[in-house]
């Protein structure tokens, strides 16, 4: 995978699991207003969530997962994709905007900073606060040798 592919890949990341709130306010404050085609409307549909025994195993089909995506073209011809776990068309259709956007070198140095990094910052504190409430409740057992 290049380079340009894996940054892409963790920006789509961090737009799909970032609050529609701040992309919301992200697209408010760009001046002017993006433009940009719907190519394909938002829409919902199911997808099968795989997984690996022990991580490492046999794959096995986990169960089926809501997502909702949508594809759009902003005026200058590039395409943008949104992919999100839900139901939430206007994010879909926000994350596809904002995928647009990133890919043209104007716009990603300032959207990278405004809006992907705040996004990825929210979710490892968001992370690091799961893992401290996990770790105040876990239990370490300890197996006593009785002589012999």
């Amino acid at each position: 995978m290049t380079d340009a592919a894996a940054d892409r890949r963790r920006r789509l990341a961090a737009l799909a699991r970032a609050d529609v709130g701040l992309l919301e306010e992200s697209l408010d404050r760009l001046d002017p207003a993006p433009r940009y085609d719907v190519l394909k409307p938002a829409e919902t549909g199911l997808v099968m969530v795989r997984g690996r025994a022990g991580g490492t195993g046999g794959q096995f089909n986990l169960g089926e997962m809501t997502v909702t995506r949508c594809v759009i073209r902003n005026d200058s011809g590039t395409v943008g994709v949104g992919y999100v776990a839900g139901r939430d068309r206007r994010k879909a259709e926000l994350v596809a905007v904002f995928d647009a956007l990133l890919q043209d070198p104007a716009h990603a140095d300032r959207l990278e900073r405004d809006v992907i990094c705040p996004s990825e910052r929210r979710r490892e504190e968001r992370r690091t606060q799961m893992l401290s409430r996990a770790a105040a409740t876990r239990v370490d057992f300890f197996t006593v040798v009785r002589g012999g």
